[in-house]
């Protein structure tokens, strides 16, 4: 629900993210999504979309199970080792939790997310088409090997940590804070309400994506490296001269900041932005509520 609600704005984020500076046809948000909506059509504003949303349902199972299987974990270990039956999480340990789930639901599904990136990114006249994600991963992996499917994958697992801990971190902490203080009466029979939860969702994505946003723009370019019949939009239709190649994750900010400037590590913040909103409150939300739907007694939010 959540991902298709904002499927636009994210596709024009990686748009902005990977595109050559020596050919720029996406100078904003509202002018890319106008371009992509005359060129393309509407299928172009959902392209990528049916394989972000098959990446997503085993990411987001696998991030919630292991998050609620780690803070159980964390939590025993922790009320073992300072006596205190009653002990609760502390942001802190939450940052861990949130952590460590994040990487085990990114590494799982790691390189369904490389090949998702190269389909958002390919258009009608790119030399040569994906067919899907079955199609694309098989070519990935005949033409650039096994390695090529895991391409930029250290940033993302550095970008876990502020990205998907603050997440959960930001959110708990407010919960129980909310509880707790009940400020403006927000809280009704020791339950949040779900407008409640809804900005304390938003607020928790906004400030994990903003810190950890670098990492994500050279995550973007590594998985683009490689690929030999790549879109024009990330060719630069030939008159390229900054080099698609990196070494590596440190490279990859080098090169980017010598040839673009330290302002692109932060290309397509502003449609990632106004979709992070919706985006992680209504995940956040839809996940508690399904949950209360089907009887499951432990929840987030206790």
């Amino acid at each position: 629900m959540s991902r298709t609600a904002v499927a636009p704005l994210e596709r024009m984020k990686i748009l902005l993210q990977v595109q050559n500076p020596h050919n720029i046809k996406y100078s904003g948000t509202v002018q890319g999504l106008k371009h992509i909506w005359r060129t393309e059509g509407l299928r172009g504003l959902f392209k990528g979309n049916g394989t972000n949303c098959a990446r997503i349902v085993p990411n987001s199972a696998v991030k919630f199970f292991s998050y609620e299987q780690a803070s159980n974990g964390i939590l025993y270990m922790y009320r073992q080792r300072t006596g205190n039956e009653n002990a609760q999480l502390t942001p802190l340990l939450r940052l861990g939790a949130g952590a460590t789930a994040g990487i085990i639901a990114m590494s799982a599904t790691y390189p369904m997310d490389m090949v998702r990136g190269r389909l958002t990114v390919q258009t009608a006249n790119s030399p040569y088409q994906y067919r899907g994600i079955a199609h694309a991963l098989a070519t990935v992996l005949r033409e650039e090997g096994p390695r090529a499917l895991y391409r930029g994958w250290l940033p993302s697992v550095i970008g876990v940590v502020p990205y998907v801990g603050l997440n959960f971190s930001v959110y708990e902490s407010l919960k129980d804070w909310l509880v707790k203080e009940n400020p403006y009466g927000l809280v009704e029979n020791n339950e949040l309400t779900v407008v409640t939860r809804l900005t304390c969702g938003a607020i928790a994505g906004t400030v994990g994506q903003t810190i950890a946003y670098p990492l994500d723009v050279i995550r973007r370019r590594m998985q683009m490296v490689g690929w030999k019949d790549a879109s024009a939009i990330v060719t630069g239709e030939g008159r390229s001269t900054a080099s698609l190649e990196y070494t590596g994750m440190v490279d990859a900010f080098r090169k980017t900041v010598r040839h673009e400037g330290f302002g692109a590590l932060y290309k397509g913040l502003v449609p990632n932005s106004v979709k992070v909103v919706p985006s992680i409150a209504i995940a956040f939300v839809t996940y508690e509520m399904v949950k209360d739907v089907l009887g499951v007694e432990f929840r987030i939010s206790d």
